[in-house]
């Protein structure tokens, strides 16, 4: 008879010990690091949020309303200055003004000025201001100005050097003519500002496998958008479209204009708000002094910088902590002593009035601040890591421009969101699933896809009364 034998395999099976003591040969190991499968662990199903809320949207929501267009760019214009006013070079013996300056941009190319003869100016070289004729402004040569004083030349008036290369500031107040003399021989036209912006595209993709999305984890889902149960993929999917939504504001913060001699393959761009602060509106450095106290004295310049534009009466700060902690210390410190110092009309403090030292408004000057805490600048996974940038400074209320779409004068926030759309498609926040999980099937694919697009831009109106607080 045939011999016969059997094998037994050990898969799943437990090696007894002849000691009653538990080693790791004496159960099931289901991580391979001494886990007992007959011990189980206690379990905290809810995930631990320890970073809080992480989203930071909601600066441009708050700030500004968002319009639809159906072009490939937003074209506004906006007014130039009323009044002249030049920063050039003056040879002080003759009087001649050359490489006149826009005086809003005095580091820009030269401009061709619009002084006529007969003008009055108020000028300035040296420290020393004096009021001036305009002699000569013919259209093919540089203007000449000559002092009403007791001096024939610039370069004779006391503490001017006479120099050929001086630096001269100056503004025209009006004319005078002679008795019997022709009018005003030229006219002056305003000069047509005209900007622009276009949209870009903003795109984020989330995908997951059929069997993962029917596999049950051990942790709860509490995600960034309010969904619960114990499928991860809910989880995953969520904190995307939560990234997605900051995604859309902090383009809006960023986004730049590619330059010329950028790489060939970096996309056309579009215009952010710290892009376009820093090349139509007010940049200070060192006003916080890298979260320090501020000197009373540098808060002040931003009131002149602020007179000098026009700007509006309330304005709002959005700062980082450091700064904001820093104003908190320069207005506490101001109010002090109560009799002697400052009294905050937001709070109506008074000496029998616990002190806030939380400010969130005050006025200084003629001017209307409100100032909070602007997380984006905080958080170490944002602009919180690179730093280089304290707070900015954004107008409240409306400005006034003319539409070239609508052809007319029209009311609109200083800061707003164009973003593309039309009878066929709104392109604002589209969301679409493709595959054959977690909804109709319209692929092969075991799997699900969602898709997220949106394309827009900022406008930036009057960004003259914005101002950027680098460090």
């Amino acid at each position: 008879m045939a011999s016969t034998s059997f094998a037994v395999g050990t898969g799943g099976l437990v090696t007894p010990s002849a000691q009653k003591m538990t080693l790791t040969s004496s159960y099931l190991d289901i991580r391979n690091n001494g886990w007992a499968q007959q011990y189980l662990p206690e379990l905290y199903s809810e995930e631990i949020e320890k970073y809080g809320d992480r989203s930071i949207s909601g600066f441009i929501q708050m700030l500004g309303a968002e319009m639809p267009m159906a072009s490939d760019q937003v074209i506004w214009s906006e007014q130039g200055r009323l009044h002249i006013a030049y920063q050039a070079t003056v040879a002080t013996g003759s009087g001649t003004i050359t490489a006149i300056k826009n005086i809003d941009d005095v580091s820009g190319s030269n401009v061709a000025h619009s002084l006529r003869v007969g003008n009055t100016v108020v000028a300035v070289v040296e420290g020393v201001v004096f009021k001036g004729y305009v002699k000569t402004a013919a259209a093919a040569a540089d203007p000449v100005i000559v002092p009403y004083g007791n001096a024939a030349t610039i370069g004779d008036l006391t503490g001017v050097t006479d120099n050929s290369n001086q630096t001269i500031k100056l503004f025209v107040y009006g004319s005078e003519f002679g008795k019997g003399t022709n009018g005003m021989q030229e006219s002056i036209e305003p000069k047509f500002l005209s900007l622009s912006n276009q949209p870009l595209i903003i795109k984020d993709h989330f995908e997951i496998n059929g069997s993962d999305a029917g596999q049950i984890g051990w942790i709860e889902v509490s995600g960034e958008s309010g969904q619960g149960g114990f499928l991860w993929y809910l989880k995953s999917q969520g904190d995307t479209s939560k990234r997605f939504e900051d995604y859309l504001e902090m383009v809006m913060v960023e986004a730049e204009k590619s330059h010329a001699n950028a790489d060939a393959d970096v996309p056309a761009g579009s215009e952010g708000l710290l892009s376009a602060i820093g090349s139509r509106g007010i940049v200070g450095t060192g006003i916080f002094d890298d979260g320090s106290d501020p000197v009373l004295a540098s808060f002040d310049t931003l009131l002149q910088e602020l007179d000098k534009q026009g700007s509006i009466e309330e304005n709002m700060l959005f700062l980082d902590r450091g700064a904001n902690l820093g104003i908190d210390d320069m207005l506490g410190a101001i109010n002090a002593n109560f009799s002697g110092g400052t009294s905050f009309g937001v709070f109506n403090n008074s000496q029998d009035m616990a002190l806030n030292l939380g400010f969130t408004g005050f006025r200084r000057g003629s001017y209307d601040f409100y100032k909070t805490d602007w997380k984006y600048l905080n958080d170490k996974s944002t602009r919180g890591l690179v730093g280089g940038l304290e707070g900015v400074l954004v107008p409240a209320g409306t400005s006034s421009v003319y539409d070239q779409n609508l052809g007319q004068n029209i009311k609109r926030p200083f800061l707003h969101v164009r973003y593309r759309a039309s009878e066929a498609d709104d392109r604002k926040l589209k969301t679409w699933i493709t595959g054959s999980v977690g909804g109709p099937t319209s692929s092969n694919f075991d799997k699900m896809e969602v898709n997220y697009l949106s394309e827009r831009c900022l406008v930036v109106q009057a960004a003259n009364n914005f101002i950027r607080f680098d460090s």
